[in-house]
């Protein structure tokens, strides 16, 4: 068996001089099963409902949809925008029906209380406030903020978006720690801002430049 640790791109002397630890939602303290829920199962459903398709075809119709928009675009994150582009309705049934697909990694509410007693915790999410305060909800007492880049500031989550965060917070980013799973948004962006990002791959398919946990931050944090 091969056995990986990731790089520490934070030295020592930095890490005693962090104010202010920035999470992701989605993928780092949020499983993906909410939004997959609603993106993959609850919308191509209720397309092929109002379209008279059967799923396959919705599903596949959908999809070419998605991938038009891209992650780049605010778009692809607007649920309001994509149910009165595909004619579905009110968005609110779907996401209520959904609610039940939240779920925590394993780690996080231990991690989130160790860190929270020694550093001030935000999130930095590009979901729309509209579903990210649903995926929050049990966790939220832990950040003392909680930005989403589309919401608040219409954009995604590139550098700028990451230095207006650290204004609103009053800290320097060299001061600002910040972790998500996506390779660009979380880990490129944040260092172009001059935060330490560290990406987290939670497949372990990248294990010279990720950590693998929240518990690896930890420890790294609380040396």
């Amino acid at each position: 068996m091969d056995f990986c640790f990731p790089t520490v791109i934070v030295s020592m002397p930095e890490m005693k001089e962090v104010e202010l630890v920035s999470f992701d939602a989605e993928g780092t303290v949020v499983t993906p099963d909410f939004s997959q829920a609603i993106w993959h199962e609850a919308i191509p459903a209720l397309y092929a409902r109002r379209k008279g398709l059967d799923l396959a075809e919705a599903r596949m119709r959908v999809f070419e949809e998605y991938n038009r928009i891209g992650e780049q675009s605010l778009e692809w994150y607007d649920i309001k925008y994509w149910f009165d582009y595909l004619g579905l309705g009110s968005s609110d049934p779907v996401i209520q029906s959904c609610l039940g697909r939240i779920a925590y990694y394993p780690e996080v509410t231990q991690v989130l209380s160790s860190l929270a007693s020694e550093y001030r915790l935000v999130v930095a999410s590009c979901t729309p406030w509209e579903l990210l305060h649903y995926l929050l909800e049990d966790i939220e007492p832990y950040f003392v903020r909680v930005f989403s880049s589309i919401s608040h500031y219409r954009q995604v989550k590139n550098p700028d978006f990451y230095i207006r965060m650290c204004e609103e917070m009053g800290v320097h980013p060299g001061h600002v720690i910040h972790v998500g799973d996506n390779w660009q948004f979380d880990y490129i962006n944040s260092r172009k801002a001059g935060i330490d990002g560290f990406h987290l791959d939670r497949s372990r398919s990248n294990c010279r430049e990720s950590i693998s946990d929240l518990t690896q931050l930890e420890q790294i944090l609380l040396l």
